[in-house]
């Protein structure tokens, strides 16, 4: 092993087993600490090392059984990574038993406890937290309920899917009678909107949520921070040496440590370099000698809500179509830290009720929903496939290899050295016997079982497209005619349309090129509220009069739509934006409801009242729009 200057380790090894092992020896000399929250996060046992502050987050994963879950998943995953976890623990192992209590990381120093010893299973654990940190439609499941009293064209206005600047990467919009059976509105009963105590408490979750993620340096996983990253590729004819290429950029916060780990890899058949998360072997994205690989979130809906009907009297069962069923009731033991200074634990029991659907996620007197989901099934291997991409030579074989991929949804693109390009959106996306998951469903019938997953062959994939340009930036990425349900909710346009802007400009491209467009801050959205706003405020009384407003739109006007550190207009147009929202969304819906209005494309929403200024959704304090961009 050596390190360059900048401490990338270069990994080589005479066959597997020493290279895994010497990959988690080194990992862990860098990022044992990091590697012990993450699983401990996973588990829920972060209580015993910070007491109860962050119990709530401990019963989090407790209900999800991400521990059980995983320890059942080891004993069956495929046989070359069954090696590779093997060998991994041994080599985090022996690093752990190479430290003394003088030697440990410092963290560990402080909290006063040492790391026990790595196991296979807890290399599956990082799987499970991105599987968290990357679906997270539940959340947005309740919130669509809570709309369902709305008036149709309000609720669909408010939720809108689809934009005039998506960039699809398969299919179009040409809907066909092919595409008629997908095509299917989830009616939502009045009596099973929920009601202001559950989204209070489902707003406490997310609170929860949100501060497990900070302490890993990762950003609330909402539906719009989740979708933040971008990747492209381009085929030979549209670059300067005449060969692909690939741009990759996962927009997981930076933080210290990050949650990526740089590495390269070497053995007989393998040479492999890219980036992995700290406790999981192999690559995760990179390249090998034949073929590259990147991934953005495709963000699919694979998470469903149902609410069961328990029974008042014997409260442990609950409504089936064939009658009463007993729950499975899990009991919990969670180690809870007493002190800063006191390193010893108390033991709080909690206990899970699970239904055939899953685990109670969110429950209120009487109304509990359970949650079904992919990543709480043992046989979903996350670490599967992209690992066995590290060796792949070509096309056929990358497919293979994400053909055994049962993490969340990855838009995967690919290039190789034979000039071919290529995408593929895998992983499980479940088909629902009726609806689309999009609402809670009557837990006591089987409206909404799953009756199997998209084929393989079925996911949205392209291999060599004509025009030689692929772009995925958690946007829309399959037409109306696309056959199979994803998503209502897709990431804003906007990114994906930039970056294929900016790749549609020059004829032939360079690496150059590719870093100027990661580096671009143009805001397409905030340029079109800027020009829409000058021009409205123009018809006030006093708009060439007063000298404040008249600099605004002369600004407003001129505005270059870069997000620059030292641009003096960028703020003003934000927060003018913003503003603008929350008093639209406020006269829409009311304060209480507006808080939980947190759909991933209401910029496009806000996009169509901007251009259009309808007078139903102007605000009742404002005589005219002109005033509302005054406000």
């Amino acid at each position: 092993m050596r390190r360059d200057d900048r401490g990338i380790p270069y990994i080589e090894a005479t066959n597997d087993a020493d290279l895994y092992f010497a990959q988690g020896y080194v990992t862990a000399s860098d990022r044992l600490w990091q590697m012990d929250l993450l699983r401990r996060t996973v588990r829920g046992e972060l209580a015993e090392i910070f007491g109860n502050p962050v119990l709530g987050q401990d019963k989090t994963h407790r209900v999800f059984g991400f521990a059980g879950i995983l320890d059942e998943a080891v004993t069956h995953v495929p046989a070359n990574l069954s090696v590779a976890t093997k060998a991994y623990a041994d080599g985090v192992n022996a690093f752990i038993d190479s430290r003394t209590d003088q030697n440990l990381p410092p963290e560990f120093l402080l909290l006063q406890y040492k790391p026990r010893h790595w196991t296979p299973a807890d290399s599956l654990a990082v799987g499970k937290l991105l599987a968290e940190y990357l679906s997270s439609s539940w959340q947005l499941d309740l919130m669509r309920a809570s709309m369902a009293n709305l008036p149709k064209e309000k609720r669909e206005a408010l939720l809108p899917e689809t934009s005039p600047l998506d960039v699809l990467v398969v299919g179009s919009d040409r809907a066909t009678s092919k595409t008629a059976s997908r095509d299917v509105e989830q009616t939502f009963p009045a009596s099973l909107v929920p009601a202001k105590q559950v989204l209070a408490q489902l707003n406490d979750l997310i609170e929860n949520e949100r501060r497990s993620f900070e302490r890993l340096g990762l950003v609330a996983a909402t539906p719009e921070t989740i979708q933040a990253s971008n990747n492209w590729v381009v085929s030979g004819k549209r670059t300067a040496s005449g060969k692909p290429l690939l741009a990759n950029d996962p927009h997981i916060p930076a933080s210290a440590p990050g949650i990526w780990y740089q590495t390269e890899l070497t053995a007989p058949g393998i040479h492999v370099a890219g980036v992995t998360f700290p406790g999981a072997p192999g690559i995760v994205l990179g390249h090998n000698e034949r073929i590259a690989w990147g991934a953005t979130n495709l963000g699919p809906d694979v998470q469903d809500l149902y609410i069961e009907k328990f029974d008042k009297d014997n409260p442990t069962r609950y409504l089936t179509p064939s009658g009463w069923r007993e729950a499975v009731i899990r009991h919990e033991q969670i180690k809870v830290r007493k002190g800063p200074a006191d390193p010893s634990t108390d033991t709080q029991t909690f206990d899970v009720t699970v239904t055939r659907h899953g685990p109670i996620v969110l429950e209120k007197d009487s109304t509990r929903y359970a949650l079904r989901w992919p990543a709480l099934d043992p046989s979903a291997f996350e670490s599967a496939g992209l690992f066995d991409a590290n060796r792949a030579r070509n096309w056929q074989e990358f497919t293979e290899a994400l053909s055994h991929y049962g993490g969340p949804t990855q838009n995967l693109v690919y290039v190789d050295v034979d000039g071919h390009i290529g995408y593929y959106g895998a992983g499980r996306i479940p088909i629902r016997k009726s609806g689309d998951g999009s609402v809670p469903y009557d837990g006591s019938t089987d409206d909404g079982e799953w009756t199997g997953y998209i084929p393989f062959d079925k996911l949205p994939h392209v291999y060599d497209p004509p025009d030689g340009i692929i772009v995925t930036a958690n946007q829309r990425v399959v037409g109306q005619d696309y056959p199979y349900f994803l998503s209502h909710a897709w990431a804003q346009p906007y990114r994906a349309r930039r970056i294929f802007t900016l790749l549609s400009e020059k004829p032939k491209l360079t690496t150059d090129d590719f870093r100027r467009i990661q580096a671009d801050v143009y805001s397409i959205a905030n340029v079109s509220f800027a020009r829409a706003a000058a021009k409205t405020l123009k018809s006030l009384p006093d708009a060439t009069s007063d000298e404040k407003l008249r600099n605004l739109i002369s600004d407003l006007e001129k505005w270059d739509g870069m997000l620059n550190v030292d641009s003096r207009i960028a703020p003003i147009v934000s927060q003018m934006r913003s503003a603008f929202r929350q008093r639209i969304l406020n006269a829409a819906l009311g304060a209480d409801l507006a808080k939980n209005y947190n759909w991933p494309e209401s910029d496009v929403f806000i996009d169509r009242i901007v251009a259009d200024q309808p007078k139903d959704w102007l605000p009742k304090e404002s005589a005219t729009y002109a005033d509302l961009f005054n406000a």
